[in-house]
């Protein structure tokens, strides 16, 4: 199989090699499997490789290490094409006025792809339409992400912000309320109206929301805690917010 413009990522573990395939978003061009792993675990991933004419490899575990600098692959590599992402701009221009009930996840200044990983399986859980992340000064959508989010970042709808700030701006012009999740906000989540069309920002592990995002929310939501730690994970804390947006949502 030819790949185009030899832009080749390398996907491990069962969870995010097995989802990729399902999904059908990428081109997989070869699957890598250790000799030494149990044929019973990846029979699904076995049938579908045959079932679409994919080339299987058999290795050995060393050679899987070399290939994923030592990632935890559990014996199973897909060499792919990188996820195919849109600009975001692109995915508010279609929405036009008054989309209906629209759920927005835009993700600010993360820094590690375990807490976007999380973020995306979470989001996917919680009924999130789209997933915003900017394309400079924050954590990418790699492999890295998907096996974080054990293979959920390969159903996600994400796409890539220029602008976040002016992102924001075209939102709220359709209708859209933007809460941002900051420690300091005023308003408790519980007490927060998260109903309609809604966009949530996270902010980053260490930097949170910056000032000029922070002036674009319509209100800033904090979580209820009680004494002894300063502030949640990000993920954790996002999470959270997430599926107190889809509690009220529901009602």
């Amino acid at each position: 199989m030819k790949e185009k413009n030899g832009q080749v990522e390398i996907l491990c573990g069962i969870h995010p090699v097995r989802e990729a395939l399902r999904a059908g978003k990428r081109k997989v061009y070869t699957i890598f499997v250790a000799k030494e792993r149990s044929k019973a675990r990846i029979d699904e991933i076995l049938k579908f490789a045959d079932a679409h004419a994919i080339p299987v490899e058999t290795t050995d575990l060393a050679s899987l290490d070399t290939m994923t600098r030592d990632a935890r692959h559990q014996g199973v590599v897909a060499r792919v094409s990188p996820l195919p992402h849109v600009r975001a701009e692109s995915i508010v221009k279609q929405m036009g006025k008054n989309p209906a009930q629209k759920f927005i996840l835009v993700v600010e200044n993360l820094e590690d792809p375990h807490n976007l990983g999380a973020l995306i399986r979470t989001a996917l859980c919680a009924g999130v339409d789209h997933i915003m992340v900017p394309k400079e000064r924050s954590v990418s959508p790699t492999p890295s992400v998907s096996r974080a989010s054990a293979g959920a970042m390969e159903y996600a709808d994400i796409s890539f912000i220029t602008n976040t700030a002016s992102l924001l701006r075209k939102l709220k012009a359709l209708g859209f309320w933007v809460a941002g999740l900051d420690a300091e906000g005023e308003t408790s989540l519980f007490k927060a109206d998260l109903t309609g069309n809604l966009v949530l920002v996270v902010g980053g592990e260490h930097k949170g929301i910056r000032p000029l995002v922070q002036k674009e929310c319509d209100f800033l939501v904090s979580l209820p805690q009680k004494a002894g730690v300063t502030s949640l994970n990000a993920s954790v804390a996002g999470g959270i917010a997430m599926y107190e947006a889809l509690r009220q949502r529901s009602q």
